[in-house]
Order: structure tokens, then C-alpha cells, then sequence
């Protein structure tokens, strides 16, 4: 199932892992572990945010997808599911 991940990150916990040199390296660790098919980085509602978009191939995969984003940068994780135009265009397909 594709899911994008909005995670919006704590303001002084991302200071602080910015401030400690810390920040490129756990970034890179997220997105070789989580393997996005698309990311995005920006400020939403004033914070720092990140939108993944990854696909899980079982909700068992929920809780370990989230858990850097909670554990290290002391994130506000929502996961939502998403489709690409192809699987939009299968879904429809099905409605006859």
C-alpha cells in the first residue's frame, strides 16, 4: 500500500540535531532504510516538514516506518494512503 508520511518536526530537537552536524547523516539513514518513491522537505504550518511517499507491504511496516521520525526528531507522524495516476485509473476501472 502506498502511504505518504507527513512528518513535522519538533522545532528545538531538530536545532538541536541540526546544531550537532547530525541532521545529513540521520536523513540519509531515513531514506536509505525507507527507500521513498518520492521526498520532499519544507516548511508547512511554520515547521519543518518532510513528505514521503512510500510503499508498505504490510501494515506491520507502520510502526517501524514512523519510529525514527518519532524517536530522533520528536516528529508529529501522520500516514495516509495515496495512489498513483495508474492506480487511480485501475480503481476507477472497477467502479462499472
Amino acid at each position: 500500500m502506498r502511504v505518504m508520511l507527513r512528518a513535522t518536526l519538533d522545532t528545538e530537537k531538530a536545532n538541536d540535531v541540526i546544531r550537532s552536524g547530525k541532521m545529513p547523516e540521520l536523513m540519509k539513514e531515513i531514506m536509505d532504510r525507507l527507500h521513498p518513491e518520492a521526498a520532499y522537505f519544507g516548511p508547512l504550518g511554520g515547521r519543518r516538514t518532510c513528505l514521503l511517499v512510500v510503499d508498505l507491504q504490510d501494515s506491520s511496516q507502520i510502526p517501524p516506518t514512523g519510529e525514527p521520525f518519532f524517536s530522533q526528531l520528536n516528529a508529529q507522524v501522520e500516514m495516509t494512503p495515496v495512489m498513483n495516476a495508474e492506480d487511480l485509473q485501475k480503481g476507477l476501472s472497477e467502479l462499472r
